[in-house]
């Protein structure tokens, strides 16, 4: 429960005390259940967050939540006197279907806006994480830094789906540099396996997500670990990770992005950046958004 309830519970008990050595039991028994009542308007919040997404949202050795939007989270449930958050971890999969049919009330694990999303979830004014996206290329074309480099090398990039925020990514950078834009194909599914299509030759690059890649690549047990030496990952932007709330939690989503706003007054979310990722994300937004004016 939180700090804030439970000192407005400890006064009412006081005061419960205080009465009761006054007026008798009566009193001390009306101001107690007073703070029963108030304590039982505590609402209990089903939170999912995909555990495959480390360091974004991922469950530790001990099988408790962690990373970086789940301590973000706690931030968030610390300000709401009127909400109790329960952590649930589960697939990529439930999640979306979940928060959508309201099994869970919100949901986590590295979320980009989409048109598409955004008609069957709510979207809170506040985004509170960033994710860095680059191209994954092979070595040969480490010299290749962002995509205006790719656009002019004349090279052929891996398919994007089209209701993927990666391929928004794209098609904004080719909207504005006509002359100058990237060879982008829309995908029949929402994603190709990046890695194998650069790896093969299919393509000269991809776009890619960090942590993707570090899960894939860099991790030891990743997938493709092997190709660690062949392959290099060159960021040139970040996007913005949103919380989903089920559609009818607009009064809920109203109270989050309160919260989030007077966090966002502090540097709290920076310092849960450097002590996530190793860097504050946040200050890589900024440069992007100062080189793109």
């Amino acid at each position: 429960m939180k700090l804030k309830k439970l000192l407005k519970l400890g006064a009412i008990g006081l005061l419960a005390a205080s009465l009761a050595a006054c007026g008798g039991e009566d009193a001390s028994d009306s101001e107690n259940k007073k703070a029963e009542e108030s304590g039982s308007d505590v609402k209990k919040v089903k939170v999912a967050y995909a555990i495959s997404w480390k360091p974004i949202t991922y469950q530790d050795e001990k099988g408790n939540p962690a990373g970086y939007e789940l301590d973000m989270l706690r931030l968030v449930d610390e300000k709401l006197e009127d909400y109790e958050f329960e952590y649930i971890g589960t697939t990529d999969d439930d999640l979306l279907i979940g928060v959508e049919q309201g099994k869970y009330d919100l949901g986590v694990k590295n979320i980009f806006y989409t048109d598409e999303r955004a008609e069957k979830y709510i979207f809170p004014k506040e985004f509170t994480g960033l994710s860095s996206v680059g191209l994954l290329l092979k070595k040969e074309n480490a010299n290749i830094k962002d995509l205006s480099d790719f656009a002019a090398a004349g090279l052929e990039l891996a398919p994007i789906a089209a209701n993927n925020a990666q391929y928004t990514v794209v098609a904004k950078y080719n909207e504005e540099h006509p002359d100058n834009p990237v060879k982008l194909v829309a995908g029949d599914t929402f994603a190709v396996d990046v890695v194998q299509w650069v790896n093969e030759g299919r393509a000269d690059g991809g776009i890619a997500l960090e942590p993707v890649v570090d899960k894939q690549i860099n991790d030891p047990e990743g997938p493709y670990h092997n190709l660690k030496d062949e392959l290099v990952y060159n960021e040139f932007t970040v996007i913005k990770t949103w919380t989903l709330f089920n559609k009818n939690q607009q009064e809920l989503a109203n109270a989050f992005d309160e919260a989030v706003k007077e966090i966002k007054q502090t540097d709290a979310l920076n310092k849960l950046m450097v002590k996530h990722y190793g860097r504050d994300l946040f200050e890589v937004l900024k440069k992007v958004e100062a080189e793109s004016k």
